[in-house]
């Protein structure tokens, strides 16, 4: 009969669509369609959100949460069809090619910043001018060992290498992205001498302060991780959360489309996250900022955050931080052999400059700069007075503030050269080096030589190179960092410079003081 659909033809249409439905690969809208996400380990918070997510969208997210998730090489990413990271900065620099033109959507933020012990937090206020403290205070407090923190390893977690970014970054005193010129010295040893905590990822950094809170009195972490340890009841006493007066390194949690072909599953989940009610969930759970401008933030998630710092825009900036930084699990700290020109000539207002220099290396400098470059806990320092012949040599280890006043004190006492051995003095430089580097091989060295002289005494500039080639290996790759002061002879410390692999830096072009906190960060 006319109109009528044979019965054979309905079933037949009916089976098809069954089918259908049950091989769409849920871009579709058909039944749930599974993704696997290469997720870093800060993600496990939302694994009670992920039922929700799935019965919302039919869109299942197996997370796979790895620690090395942030530096995994397009490679390593096969098999993937979304990656969901804390941060893909360093990705992006590190392989720009293969991310480049990948869908990204932010899901959450949080800064890196710091937890401090109510006690320690106290001491550090009352010492800072209106009680606001910055990166280079806690730079400080580490160098004297008032603080000891934790901190995630920067080679891998994601806060610990935007913590290590934004100590950098106020270290170069710069406010702009960091440059190669300004991580081309290594300010940070002081910061890092005061590491005691470290972990691959951030959670474990968490869990391994709260089993070991007499390790540390400080944490540097997500502002997130913070908020959500104080209220675990896991602590002794709540940490007071910092929010560094010259800035943090914000993270946005984006997900990014690894295969185009789930292009509409990733829009469901990517817009399902970024629903205002969905927001609010994740600013529950995870105590990290939202995305979305129209929902109301929590206290405490309404605290400025201060300025946010930029990310550096060239791989080789990082790296070379990170090469700086090291193994957090295997630090030795440095020893440093100042030559110093006692010659009659450096009587008066030469000699007022070199003890202030001094001084300001002790602590005396409150600046920024002066709080990146001083004297740390640990570092081993050797102080040579040489004029015609070596006059006095003193060799201390940083482990409070009376080592310093014993080393202040050696350069203030007077006992005056009549000559200028300059070369001689190198060379019991580096015998000294070498002695140091036989005892204590992994222990990092530098020579700093101070004249405002020309050589009128002892070897010649060819008997120190003979003598200097015959040293062992390790002492020739001491550097020396010749300092120009007053009537030194310019051409002979950049030959010195040069010879050793260091650089000349001139006092006469700022001051002692400022030629002294420059070669700090470069040795």
């Amino acid at each position: 009969m006319r109109g009528r659909i044979p019965l054979l033809t309905v079933c037949t249409l009916l089976v098809a669509t069954l089918l259908s439905a049950c091989t769409d690969d849920g871009d579709g809208g058909g039944e749930r369609v599974r993704l696997r996400v290469l997720a870093s380990p800060d993600l496990a918070v939302l694994a009670p959100l992920l039922d929700e997510l799935a019965d919302a969208t039919g869109v299942e997210l197996d997370l796979d949460r790895r620690p090395d998730a942030e530096t995994r090489l397009a490679a390593a990413r096969t098999g993937y069809d979304l990656a969901w990271l804390s941060s893909d900065r360093y990705l992006r620099l590190r392989d720009r090619e293969s991310v480049h033109g990948l869908q990204r959507t932010p899901t959450m933020t949080s800064p890196v910043v710091i937890g401090l012990a109510l006690d320690t937090a106290r001491a550090l206020r009352a010492d800072v001018p209106g009680g606001h403290l910055t990166w280079a205070d806690i730079a400080d407090a580490a160098a004297t060992g008032t603080v000891r923190f934790g901190m995630a390893d920067p080679r891998n977690a994601g806060s610990g290498l935007a913590a290590l970014v934004g100590v950098a970054t106020a270290a170069a005193g710069t406010g702009a992205a960091l440059r190669t010129e300004d991580v081309s010295c290594d300010r940070l040893r002081g910061f890092r001498s005061g590491q005691t905590l470290t972990a691959a990822t951030s959670p474990d950094l968490v869990d391994s302060y709260a089993a070991h809170q007499d390790r540390a009195d400080a944490l540097i972490a997500y502002e997130s991780d913070l908020l959500a340890l104080n209220a675990s009841g896991r602590l002794k006493e709540k940490l007071e959360i910092v929010r560094p007066e010259d800035g943090t390194v914000l993270s946005d949690f984006p997900i990014l489309l690894l295969d185009p072909s789930r292009r509409a599953a990733y829009d469901k989940v990517t817009e399902w996250l970024r629903r205002d009610d969905v927001q609010e969930r994740i600013m529950r759970d995870t105590r990290r900022r939202p995305v979305s401008a129209t929902v109301t933030r929590d206290a405490p998630l309404r605290a400025p955050i201060g300025n946010a710092l930029y990310f550096p825009d060239r791989l080789a900036v990082v790296e070379r931080l990170l090469a700086d930084y090291g193994d957090p699990d295997r630090r030795t700290a440095g020893q440093v052999v100042f030559l110093l020109d006692f010659s009659g000539s450096m009587r008066g207002a030469r000699m007022a400059a070199l003890r202030e220099a001094f001084a300001g290396l002790s602590g005396a400098d409150s600046s920024s700069t002066g709080k990146f470059t001083r004297f740390y806990q640990g570092e081993r320092l050797t102080v040579v007075r040489f004029g015609g012949r070596v006059l006095e040599e003193r060799t201390i280890t940083v482990t409070g503030p009376g080592d310093l006043r014993e080393l202040t004190d050696t350069v203030a006492r007077g006992g005056y050269g009549d000559a200028t051995a300059v070369w001689s003095a190198l060379d019991h430089g580096y015998r000294t080096a070498a002695h140091a580097l036989a005892a204590d091989p992994d222990r990092p060295l530098s020579v700093v030589l101070m004249t405002d002289g020309e050589n009128n005494a002892g070897l010649s500039y060819a008997q120190f190179v003979r003598r200097y080639e015959a040293l062992p290996d390790a002492a020739r790759d001491v550097s020396t960092y010749p300092v120009h002061f007053g009537e030194a002879d310019t051409a002979a410390l950049q030959r010195a410079a040069a010879k050793t692999g260091g650089r000349m830096v001139d006092a006469d072009d700022s001051s002692l003081s400022e030629a002294f906190k420059e070669i700090r960060g470069c040795h």
